[in-house]
């Protein structure tokens, strides 16, 4: 039996010894690994992501939203490759912009294809108007702009503020998808249509048992087109030689930032101080409507970051410089507070806040301190008077005709007159449907060149009724002025039309009102 146990010795001294070679294999190597990994954090760092050098790159990268199929983007990608500069101009047009949108709508954690929602909109032009009233790149209304925080007063019109409408656009949007369960062709539906419009819709495909995703729903024409119509801008930019377009590339990078300003600044120091073009100044700071910031609050500042570099240094070395230019005024027979703030291209509001005036009451001989601008209103290019003036001196086709506003005019009546739509006469001369029309206010207006008039004498002589009587349903709140003023007609038609008398209208009581096919381009 000896010679077993000598074996079964040597096999234990043997396992034994290789026991102790696997550990010193393990414990010294992966201390010596330890401390490289310690001594040497380059060797192991993690490979940074590729920036995209290109944010439209960086966009369409990064898309989500789809169609079920090209086909029902076939029609606006059509579109567009038959105006091939279109995309082109507007991609020039939405460089300042681009890059802020973006960061906007990342950060909110919406999909990257609503930074493109701008260019079905209103072409990324922020000084744009729609015939609904409807202002700035994401085209609010007066109502929901109100209910996002964007205010418009005399100086100051928020919805057209890029970083502030921007903001309110990404919030809405958002809300719209909470609303809608996730569904964000839904939500962008009802951004353009609203909300309730698009709830109807889905109740009354649940009643047919329908299926209820926006491809399904029964909507407008116009939003029916809107959502593929963005699908399709992000089909174009993502694969531009496809479909013949040229997209001018935007650089990932901040090219602006903002400064807020606390007190109120002539823009014409702000361009001294920044060495921006004052023009320059307005198309980065479209909200803003005349020669100043605003009187009131806080305002944030957009400028090229190599000027606002500038523009702080300049704040620093004159602090005690003023920032608007005051005058003293000698009340004089004939004056008023409105006859003053017109003359100096100020507010009655802010004469008297700086002038502590109570009820707006002014005496001959009185003086009062009044800003005024430090250039000429011609200086302010963008500023709303200068539009103004520019619209009445535009070059569209057609023939150009000025019309005054005189006592009875209504939008219905000047359009009959002049044979011109009363959406084009809205966003012509940026009015709004429900405020009166101002007595001798001037309206441009570019009235059917020889050979429309002949197209439309072949509508009539062909005997069609271009008068279309259009049954209309009271809602809550309406009254006989906001229901003319909506319809381009006056409330004095409306009652002979109804034979109302001056008793109040009633919630679901329809009305006839007799609209103009051809001027009002009803479909």
């Amino acid at each position: 039996m000896f010679w077993w146990q000598s074996i079964l010795r040597i096999s234990r001294l043997l396992f034994f010894s290789s026991f102790l070679l696997l550990g010193a294999c393990n414990s010294p190597v992966n201390d010596s690994a330890n401390q490289l990994i310690k001594s040497n954090p380059k060797e192991t760092a993690s490979i940074k992501p590729i920036i995209e050098k290109d944010l439209w790159r960086h966009i369409t990268n990064k898309t989500t939203l789809k169609a079920p199929s090209q086909k029902q983007l076939y029609w606006h990608i059509d579109w567009f490759k038959k105006h091939p500069d279109y995309l082109t101009r507007i991609t020039k047009r939405a460089n300042p912009y681009l890059y802020l949108v973006v960061q906007e709508v990342e950060k909110a954690g919406l999909p990257l294809e609503i930074a493109l929602l701008p260019i079905v909109e209103s072409a990324y032009y922020p000084f744009s108007y729609s015939h609904g009233t409807a202002s700035g790149l994401w085209q609010f209304i007066p109502s929901t702009g109100r209910l996002y925080g964007l205010k418009d007063n005399w100086w100051y019109d928020s919805r057209r503020d890029v970083l502030a409408s921007t903001k309110a656009a990404v919030k809405y949007l958002k809300n719209l998808n909470k609303l809608f369960k996730g569904d964000w062709l839904l939500a962008i539906a009802a951004y353009n249509s609203g909300p309730g419009r698009v709830q109807r819709a889905i109740r009354d495909n649940k009643k047919l048992g329908k299926p209820t995703d926006f491809w399904h729903l029964k909507l407008p024409n116009e939003t029916k087109g809107y959502v593929p119509r963005l699908l399709a801008v992000t089909e174009l930019i993502k694969n531009p030689e496809k479909y013949g377009q040229i997209i001018t590339p935007v650089d990932n990078k901040p090219t602006i930032e903002s400064i807020e300003l606390n007190t109120q600044f002539d823009l014409a120091l702000i361009a001294d101080w920044s060495e921006v073009e004052l023009d320059t100044l307005y198309s980065l700071n479209p909200g803003l409507k005349r020669w100043a910031t605003p009187s009131e609050g806080s305002y944030n500042l957009l400028l090229p970051i190599k000027n606002m570099k500038l523009f702080k240094q300049s704040m620093l070395k004159n602090p005690n410089i003023a920032r608007l230019k005051w005058i003293r005024h000698q009340v004089k027979q004939g004056d008023s507070l409105s006859v003053v703030a017109q003359k100096y291209a100020t507010t009655m509001k802010q004469i008297s806040s700086v002038n502590q005036l109570e009820n707006h009451f002014i005496k001959i001989g009185d003086y009062l301190i009044v800003p005024v601008a430090q250039k000429g209103a011609e200086a302010y290019s963008s500023s709303e008077d200068q539009l103004e003036k520019n619209r009445l001196n535009s070059k569209k086709s057609g023939r150009k005709v000025v019309h005054s506003i005189q006592a009875g005019d209504s939008l219905w009546l000047i359009s009959k007159k002049y044979q011109v739509s009363i959406k084009k006469i809205i966003k012509w001369n940026h009015i709004k449907r429900s405020e009166p029309l101002k007595l001798g206010k001037e309206l441009v207006l570019w009235q059917p060149t020889v050979d429309a008039y002949k197209d439309l004498l072949s509508v009539t002589s062909l005997g069609i009724d271009i008068d279309r009587k259009v049954v209309y349903q009271v809602r809550s709140g309406d009254n006989l002025s906001t229901i003319a003023a909506k319809f381009g007609v006056s409330v004095l038609q409306i009652k002979q039309w109804n034979k109302l008398d001056d008793r109040p209208l009633q919630p679901r009581q329809k009305l006839t009102i007799m609209v103009n096919v051809v001027n009002s381009k009803m479909k």
